[in-house]
């Protein structure tokens, strides 16, 4: 089918915050490459803000995930009745395979790995790619990014220009009439994968030390992180606690003003590293960041067991990162 006849198009993107940040390359380029489509997404109540500030789509649907028959049928026939010219399966997992094996026995170009689709993503290699190299491979097998970069470390990091065009402007509240530099900590993550997060002890040793060097803290996660910031309150009293009073674009606004950030290999930490904050992300041996480390001005620090990474060396790589003139000392 030649790309210029696609009138009409469905992207799939359900999960997680980290994958949903680094697709969002992917999702530039078939906006790029299809200028003149009416592009939906289709995608989770979570994404859903995220996605319609980005200049990627005409329409954000968050019905991906049907609980039961009835909720599936409805999505059956509502994809069915969109007449979708093309379908690019960034999830590409066995809940989109089934999305397309809904849509037989006339399913629409389909860009993906489901079986029987007609652009698959045909690279053994694959699975081992980084997650930006692999999508960006995965849009050359189907058409549409003749000279993808696939090389490992090649593929450009998403861009969040328009989130810091329309996200609120505004800096965490700071004490005193000058405002110091501040550094984000992320220190949540997954609650069925705690072996991903740095103690918090740590995080709160790492504090006094930024502290001590003229750097303020601000604590960003959810509601099931307020526990978190309030034990590292209890070392580091000034630290701020914004945890469960930042959306998605509120965090990316966040990083892009940040002296720094750093966190365990979460999606938070993720948007605030696409929104070109310098990042110090803290992997441990559960994870390969050779497949889903965040880019951009990056520290990547790993360690099989992550309670054994020593504080002197996040701390180290913090001071590498930071910009001329902050942390220097206090004011």
């Amino acid at each position: 089918m030649a790309r210029r006849t696609v009138e009409k198009v469905l992207v799939i993107k359900l999960s997680a915050l980290g994958d949903f940040v680094l697709a969002l390359a992917a999702m530039k380029k078939i906006r790029q490459a299809h200028p003149k489509a009416h592009i939906s997404l289709l995608t989770t109540p979570a994404f859903e803000g995220l996605a319609k500030a980005s200049p990627y789509f005409n329409a954000v649907f968050t019905d991906g995930r049907p609980e039961g028959f009835p909720q599936w049928m409805a999505l059956r026939k509502r994809l069915r009745a969109a007449t979708y010219g093309r379908v690019y399966d960034l999830q590409t997992s066995a809940h989109s395979n089934r999305i397309f094996q809904l849509l037989r026995p006339h399913p629409p170009a389909w860009s993906g790995i489901a079986l029987g689709c007609s652009l698959p993503h045909k690279n053994p290699l694959r699975n081992q790619m980084h997650t930006l190299e692999r999508q960006a491979d995965q849009l050359m097998y189907a058409g549409i990014w003749p000279d993808a970069p696939t090389a490992p470390g090649s593929a450009p990091p998403p861009d969040l220009s328009w989130v810091l065009a329309t996200g609120p402007g505004e800096r965490p509240p700071a004490g005193g009439v000058r405002p110091k530099p501040y550094v984000m900590f992320v220190p949540g993550g997954s609650a069925h994968r705690p072996e991903k997060r740095w103690p918090v002890d740590k995080y709160g040793e790492l504090a006094r030390i930024l502290y001590a060097r003229g750097l303020d803290v601000v604590i960003i996660g959810g509601p099931q992180e307020t526990a978190l910031a309030q034990a590292m309150q209890r070392q580091v009293p000034r630290a701020r606690d914004l945890t469960n009073r930042t959306d998605f674009a509120r965090i990316a606004v966040l990083g892009a003003k940040a002296a720094l950030a750093i966190g365990n290999d979460t999606g938070p930490l993720h948007l605030a590293a696409a929104a070109g904050a310098p990042t110090v992300v803290l992997f441990s041996g559960a994870s390969d960041p050779a497949l889903s480390a965040p880019r951009g001005k990056v520290a990547v620090l790993q360690a099989q067991k992550l309670s054994e990474l020593p504080v002197a060396k996040v701390a180290q790589a913090a001071a590498t990162l930071l910009p001329a003139g902050a942390g220097a000392g206090a004011p």
